[in-house]
């Protein structure tokens, strides 16, 4: 009888020390109504999280997408050999966020490569529609629907210097890391407004305030908002920054953004990132 996906296991091990996450990250562009210049919409997220053992609520602003999803975890089982998930949340979700042996790695940068020219799902799924449906609700609370958008895809970002995750499903872990990058140019003025709205509504202070809120009333203590930029004024600051200076938090007035942000800016060099672009099929 073959093991189902509740089988494999959770957490790192003396063998399996080296986490892996496999994420979508989507560029969300819109044009804006008052002077028709390029605009990047963010995710902005206040988490609740210890920090040297004290509670503390981080505000950061990230690329709208989520974990890519094993549809087949057997099958990479059979590819890769033994691996476990990063944590029970991984495993109940499917995510790819999983922890390997070090000699799997270059097993897993090729499928995922091939799949970056694969027309078929296979044993993931890097479609990001879901996590971007999930996460407008979140900040918005407002469905987003594929006919709102156009999509496509970009390519794909390979970070390969293991570097401590801050993740609170395995903070503190070895990662690397596949970026699948696309580009979801929005058409619906309805949705562009409400985006605009909440950008300017809410500030990081705000977003404090609304994640102790949640944490009082038994949640997990987060909050969610949009941080919408000027697109060619975030590359010039960010082409401002010095190269060794590009792998951490960037600071964008009183905001602080992922260094992940760079993953999603075409033509802005990184000193982690190996891109990949996807060819025409």
């Amino acid at each position: 009888m073959k093991p189902n996906h509740h089988e494999i296991g959770v957490g790192a091990t003396e063998d399996l020390s080296l986490r892996v996450s496999v994420a979508a990250l989507v560029s969300v562009l819109f044009e804006g109504p008052e002077d028709g210049r390029t605009m990047l919409a963010l995710e902005r997220t206040a988490t609740l999280r210890k920090i040297e053992g004290r509670p503390e609520v981080t505000v950061r602003a990230k690329p709208f997408g989520g974990g890519v999803r094993l549809t087949n975890p057997q099958a990479l089982q059979g590819l890769i050999g033994h691996f476990h998930y990063d944590s029970i949340r991984s495993r109940q979700e499917r995510d790819f966020r999983i922890q390997i042996h070090p000699t799997s790695w270059g097993k897993i940068k090729e499928i995922c490569r091939e799949h970056l020219q694969e027309t078929e799902k296979g044993i993931l799924d890097s479609n990001p529609e879901r996590e971007l449906a999930e996460e407008f609700e979140d900040t918005l609370h407002a469905r987003i629907t594929p006919d709102q958008y156009h999509l496509k895809p970009r390519g794909m970002i390979v970070e390969d210097l293991p570097i401590a995750t801050d993740s609170v499903r395995a903070e503190g872990r070895p990662t690397v890391r596949f970026y699948y990058v696309f580009e979801a140019w929005m058409e619906a003025p309805e949705m562009i407004a409400m985006m605009l709205a909440n950008s300017r509504r809410y500030s990081d202070q705000d977003l404090q305030k609304m994640a102790w809120q949640d944490a009082r009333q038994g949640g997990r203590g987060r909050a969610n908002a949009i941080l919408a930029l000027s697109l060619d004024d975030l590359k010039e600051m960010c082409r401002s920054i010095p190269m060794d200076r590009r792998g951490g938090p960037i600071r964008v007035g009183e905001h602080q953004l992922d260094g992940n942000v760079l993953a999603v800016l075409e033509e802005i060099d990184h000193p982690k990132y190996q891109r990949y672009i996807r060819q025409s099929q």
